[in-house]
């Protein structure tokens, strides 16, 4: 069952948030079941990782224009890690997969993202 009150049009919206609120807090004090009064979503994200392949690590990592001491800077992990994903003698965790995911879905923002962070000593 949905809250029968419609807003006013004209009432300002600190108002309207503050008595959604309000009813928010009945329904938890009465314990009622929230989603009988309350619109109640599940978000269910569809971000399995690729299993990443010693080739598509380092074309990720040309896609960037990156040394393996950089990305490997960039990706939080050691160049031996980098190597090591790009020889295939280790694989990279979920994670880091997913990091190269995104970089393959975005590499403009990824090497704009890249630049910014360079500061040279």
């Amino acid at each position: 069952m949905k809250s029968p009150k419609a807003p006013a049009r004209n009432q300002s919206v600190a108002k309207r948030i503050t008595s959604r609120l309000s009813e928010f807090v009945n329904a938890l004090q009465d314990d009622a079941p929230i989603s009988d009064r309350f619109t109640c979503k599940t978000v269910i994200l569809d971000l399995k990782p690729v299993a990443y392949t010693p080739k598509m690590v380092l074309t990720t990592r040309q896609l960037l224009g990156a040394s393996q001491a950089i990305f490997a800077q960039f990706l939080g992990v050691s160049p031996n890690t980098i190597r090591s994903w790009e020889q295939g003698t280790k694989i990279p965790k979920d994670i880091a997969c997913r990091f190269l995911d995104e970089i393959q879905r975005n590499p403009d923002f990824w090497r704009d993202r890249l630049r910014e962070s360079v500061r040279v000593k």
